[in-house]
């Protein structure tokens, strides 16, 4: 393996048959889940945010409603959709237009840089010379005075432990630190609830040496893992949303 992302570490602690089925076999999708494509299509409306703030202050939010439904209707032309009970097109449509609006309304803060890709070797905190294996990803956000965002979209709302224990926000903050030389100023997350009115909630955390460990740790085992081909099926919640779930249960070891 070249290198890790958080998308498969979380991935393979979650349920390593679907890493396999996924980042090994390459099985095609049969189709995207709601979910995924409506927090994709959010992303990308957001990240245009940012780097149009970047050099123009007086962006509007209608050109910022255009943005996510351009990337909304292409998420529906590439892919099937799979909307949950309860969930359709138009609803998720306009979902998307409140959240975005609450997010407008926030006191405006200045991009750094967005949607900004990384890779860095991960080496245990104290040891410079031997690497882990590369670790690379995309920072959703960093602000001007050096605060890392990273967006979620959730079903159920976050709390200040989800912030705390996030791996994601662990990994961009180990990158800031070996891109720049210097920790970052704090580390927030922000949590886009699809609730019948939603909401945005944001959490702000840090992390130091002991998160570094930890991860270094968590890698490691995942790295171990996937070497010695261990990948086996774990349920789950997130089973009624697996693309691969004909697969699994065709599996036989």
């Amino acid at each position: 393996m070249e290198y890790l992302s958080s998308s498969q570490i979380n991935l393979y602690m979650q349920c390593g048959l679907k890493y396999k089925f996924q980042y090994i076999d390459f099985l095609p999708r049969p189709f995207k889940p709601s979910g995924l494509a409506f927090g994709s299509a959010l992303h990308s409306a957001l990240s245009w945010f940012h780097r149009e703030t970047m050099t123009d202050s007086g962006v509007p939010i209608e050109k910022l409603f255009k943005i996510f439904e351009a990337d909304w209707y292409s998420q529906k032309v590439e892919n099937e959709i799979r909307f949950k009970n309860g969930e359709d097109e138009m609803k998720l449509g306009f979902l998307a237009k409140e959240m975005l609006s609450l997010y407008y309304d926030l006191p405006p803060k200045k991009a750094k840089g967005a949607e900004v890709p990384f890779s860095v070797p991960l080496i245990r905190p104290g040891n410079s010379k031997v690497p882990l294996i590369d670790i690379e990803g995309v920072i959703d956000l960093i602000e001007v005075d050096d605060v890392i965002v990273e967006f979620k979209t959730s079903a159920q709302m976050l709390d200040s432990k989800d912030a705390d224990e996030s791996l994601q926000l662990t990994i961009y903050s180990y990158a800031y630190e070996r891109l720049y030389q210097k920790p970052p100023k704090a580390l927030k997350l922000i949590d886009f609830v699809k609730s019948k009115k939603p909401k945005l909630l944001v959490f702000e955390t840090r992390r130091d040496k002991s998160n570094y460990e930890r991860l270094y740790g968590i890698a490691g085992q995942v790295l171990k893992g996937i070497n010695l081909k261990i990948f086996f099926p774990r349920a789950g919640f997130w089973c009624k949303d697996c693309e691969y779930a004909d697969h699994c249960q065709a599996w036989q070891g």
